[in-house]
């Protein structure tokens, strides 16, 4: 088995249980369901991972502060991996606003990648500091054909739905359909020419096709 990049939610916040759009690092700090959910990630992993990654964020760095302790691995930060930033919307979570963040980031999936946030984030300014982030890790290990481990790297919802569907060309209205739940991840392969597969969404496995059959909103914005 070669390396695969995973790339996993934080653990619930508590901005997540307001339903906050909490972009803007440090952020808030996990709950106590999401110290659980990430000690669960690690018990229930079941692949070889040699190093683990987090944002700037304090979710992000205590998500992968129990992975780390639970892989014996200490984790390394990553400044350009944090959550879209949603500029004037930040920390709002009245419906308005919501369906603001939902309306600019569905025309990113769908390819309008140069949208902004208002006061915040086009998805290209996102990309443009993602994507490179990535590609160093996948240069230094994964294409290493003696690494033999995965890659976890914890990040947020909407940065990982929009950057996985981008490099693995994941179909937009798929993602959009398909939140993240928090400690769900998205597992990345790498093939030739720089290019990835996308090898698990969530708890999917490909193909992957957009089917709306959620009538319910998902419990938070970011997922």
């Amino acid at each position: 088995m070669s390396g695969r990049l995973v790339l996993v939610r934080h653990g619930q916040s508590f901005g997540n249980v307001e339903r906050r759009l909490d972009t803007r690092p440090p952020g808030a700090a996990l709950t106590e369901l999401g110290h659980e959910q990430a000690q669960t990630f690690t018990r229930d992993w079941s692949h070889p991972v040699g190093l683990v990654g987090h944002s700037v964020a304090t979710r992000a760095r205590e998500t992968a502060g129990h992975i780390g302790a639970g892989l014996t691995l200490t984790p390394h930060e990553f400044d350009d991996i944090y959550e879209v930033q949603v500029g004037d919307l930040e920390d709002r979570n009245d419906e308005a606003a919501v369906a603001q963040f939902d309306a600019i980031y569905e025309r990113w999936q769908l390819g309008d990648i140069d949208a902004a946030m208002p006061g915040g984030e086009s998805g290209r300014q996102v990309l443009q500091r993602v994507v490179p982030v990535l590609t160093r890790l996948r240069m230094r290990h994964l294409d290493d054909h003696d690494w033999q481990h995965d890659i976890v790297v914890v990040s947020h919802g909407a940065a990982i739905r929009l950057v996985a569907a981008v490099l693995a060309g994941v179909d937009g209205k798929f993602a959009l359909d398909h939140h993240l739940a928090n400690t769900e991840s998205v597992v990345l392969s790498p093939i030739t020419d720089g290019r990835w597969s996308c090898v698990q969404w969530g708890a999917l496995s490909p193909p992957f096709y957009a089917e709306r059959t959620r009538e319910d909103p998902v419990p938070d914005p970011m997922g």
